[in-house]
């Protein structure tokens, strides 16, 4: 019955997005990058990757294999952490700008390899080194094929403990919801959306026949995601960062009136 298991686990086939994300000609990985307040002790990163981490999805323990007819499919496997696990090393005695330089220009290297697809296509890299904002950073190098981001952040920030309980799963402060509006309101409030909704419906119309006649009839411009350019496409890589306040965060998904904080927030990263 077991052996029935892991056929059944091996059956499961590659979604579209897999397909399209891992090919010979495009391979996408994710990065996720954590900034740790307290020095890294990492000791326990093999049993909480075996215990937390890959349980979460059994593509954290897969390979993808091709069958004689050419269908990929996920294929479980041993897992070999070792493998997934890198922990570099830089000159010590020097200054958090001096690791930050080198942190970023880690996360180039590593941004521009391609995952092995020998074994599961994801790596942990641990940088013990106090860099400009942080005591230590953690660098989940993630395979697109096993998942979207919001699906992908989703896993990760399950991972995660609050440091007030490390019993209680990851949360956010809850923001006030917007009252509710008496009938009068809803009445002017609907008529009001009129004209939104018709914006709406011409902006989608105009975004789609803009489409079509892109990827049939006219080229795309160059720029700086399109090049044109074989020797700047594969060129090194600058990370450019940007940071959000929580509160700023909080604040649009209450003005949107959107979903609950930590799913927004996921929605949010995995836009970016």
């Amino acid at each position: 019955m077991e052996f029935k298991g892991m056929e059944e686990e091996a059956a499961v086939p590659v979604s579209p997005i897999g397909y399209y994300f891992n090919s010979s000609v495009m391979s996408i990985s994710i990065l996720c990058v954590l900034e740790i307040e307290v020095a890294i002790d990492d000791s326990p990163a093999f049993s909480l990757l075996h215990d937390v981490f890959l349980p979460i999805t059994p593509r954290f323990s897969s390979i993808i294999v091709a069958d004689k007819k050419g269908v990929k499919k996920w294929k479980k496997v041993e897992v070999n952490l070792k493998d997934h696990v890198n922990v570099p090393i830089f000159p010590s005695g020097k200054s958090p700008q001096f690791y930050e330089k080198c942190l970023q220009d880690y996360v180039s290297k590593i941004s521009m390899e391609e995952l092995p697809q020998s074994q599961p296509l994801w790596q942990l890299h641990i940088i013990k080194y106090p860099t400009n904002n942080a005591a230590g950073t953690l660098i989940f190098k993630l395979h697109h094929a096993l998942g979207d981001g919001f699906s992908l952040m989703g896993a990760l920030l399950s991972c995660l403990q609050r440091a007030d309980d490390p019993s209680k799963p990851l949360t956010f402060p809850s923001v006030k919801t917007r009252p509710i509006l008496n009938n009068n309101n809803n009445m002017h409030s609907m008529f009001r959306n009129v004209p939104r909704f018709f914006s709406s419906m011409f902006n989608t119309a105009s975004d789609f026949y803009c489409s079509i006649v892109k990827s049939s009839l006219i080229e795309d411009d160059q720029t700086p995601i399109r090049y044109g350019n074989d020797v700047v496409r594969w060129g090194p890589r600058s990370i450019a960062t940007m940071a959000f306040p929580l509160h700023q965060i909080k604040q649009i998904k209450a003005n949107l009136g959107a979903v609950s904080t930590f799913n927004f927030l996921l929605i949010f990263i995995s836009l970016f």
